[in-house]
């Protein structure tokens, strides 16, 4: 009996694959949380997440969210949990895009990067760490 298995390529770099997307989350999580302390600054932040209606506390949970998660992804540390912990602050943002369209780049931004974002954190959920982690007691 014969049974399939993997080709040598697909395991040898299938580790770095799982690496590199949760580096890229990561990087996106934390740009996106700096954008908003440096340029839309804290009270910028607030009062837009005020004017839509939501309490301006969740402005700091979601810089603190990206900010935080953004580090740990790039880092490794607790990837599947913090992977699902952004994807509420994701589903909201697509939620604040929903309205203007499909595309991100129509005015005020679309819902699709935020929704493929979203899918993208699920998917490193699952696939956990890969590579080059700060401890792999914490992967």
């Amino acid at each position: 009996m014969t049974t399939l298995s993997q080709p040598a390529v697909t395991s040898t770099f299938q580790p770095h694959a799982i690496a590199l997307l949760r580096i890229a989350l990561g990087v996106m999580a934390l740009a996106h949380g700096l954008l908003k302390v440096f340029v839309f600054t804290l009270p910028g932040t607030v009062g837009y997440f005020e004017s839509l209606g939501l309490p301006g506390f969740l402005a700091y949970l979601t810089i603190a969210a990206e900010v935080g998660g953004g580090i740990a992804l790039i880092l490794g540390v607790y990837t599947r949990w913090v992977s699902l912990a952004l994807v509420p602050v994701l589903l909201g943002a697509a939620l604040v895009h929903l309205g203007n369209g499909w595309l991100f780049s129509n005015a005020g931004g679309g819902w699709e990067f935020p929704v493929f974002w979203t899918l993208a954190l699920i998917v490193q959920a699952g696939l956990g760490s890969g590579r080059w982690v700060l401890s792999n007691r914490f992967a």
